[in-house]
């Protein structure tokens, strides 16, 4: 097998317009190198500190890792996020209700089938399929 002599290395840098900086949840390289810093000094302390901060919780987890049956690890294992409350509930009252959660495209015949799963349930939400691009 020809082994590869030459790789071209990209060496340039793309500084990202301001506003997009602006939003970001994480405010650059110092920001992300602190946030590694931390995960290594304090692994479970670190990834349990960002699960109360950007998780929705019904009741607080009390143990962040179990490692008792490794490799078998069990994260939050006496607690259990709501999905659908994270992914979706959660934006209704921070000023995103009003924009798309879900943006399902397919052939109008997938959806228009009454045994299709995804388009009956998507029916039955009130969506009604419409030409690509619209």
């Amino acid at each position: 097998m020809a082994e590869i002599k030459f790789a071209k290395q990209e060496t340039r840098d793309f500084t990202p317009p301001p506003q997009f900086v602006a939003s970001a949840t994480i405010s650059g390289m110092d920001a992300c190198r602190a946030l590694c810093d931390e995960a290594e000094r304090d692994y479970t302390g670190f990834r349990a500190r960002r699960a109360r901060e950007n998780l929705l919780w019904h009741e607080p987890f009390t143990r962040t890792l179990d490692e008792s049956n490794a490799p078998f690890y069990k994260w939050f294992e006496d607690r259990e996020p709501n999905a659908s409350v994270n992914c979706l509930d959660r934006h209704l009252g921070n000023g995103n209700a009003d924009k798309t959660a879900l943006n399902f495209e397919a052939d109008y015949s997938q959806v228009s089938k009454p045994d299709d799963t995804t388009g009956g349930n998507l029916r039955v939400c009130g969506a009604q399929a419409q030409p690509a691009g619209r």
